[in-house]
């Protein structure tokens, strides 16, 4: 084995071991955690408003209860798009989910959207 390749390949198994050590990067919630998502004024009764930035959707149900579920589609990864209704939507490829629970109504997804606790200040949302 020539001098080159052999550093080569000790370069890439550095590389494989500082990846594995870091771990995954942290979600969007994770970074999130603590601070404002968004205002309950943006957040309609009987409806909901995706937060992309944090890849959030919270919806209320009820007046004065709200509800946070992670926006990434069980079934494909897409952003759900929209809260229409009491439907939380996803356009990519037909998911529906419940606005209170999260659970899948309609479409391929099959899981629910991950659930999250929200913190009410105020008009703000904070993440818990």
């Amino acid at each position: 084995m020539s001098r080159r390749r052999l550093l080569g390949t000790a370069g890439a198994a550095a590389a494989v071991t500082a990846v594995s050590a870091c771990g995954e990067p942290p979600s969007p919630q994770e970074v999130r955690r603590g601070h404002v998502v968004g205002q309950t004024t943006d957040v309609p009764e009987g409806g909901g408003k995706v937060f992309s930035h944090s890849k959030l959707v919270v919806t209320q149900p009820e007046e004065g209860e709200y509800k946070a579920f992670s926006a990434a589609c069980t079934h494909g990864g897409c952003t759900v798009q929209e809260v229409d209704g009491e439907v939380i939507r996803c356009l990519c490829h037909g998911s529906e989910f419940d606005m209170v629970s999260g659970e899948p109504l309609a479409g391929p997804a099959k899981e629910p959207l991950a659930p999250f606790t929200v913190t009410i200040d105020g008009t703000d949302i904070i993440l818990d």
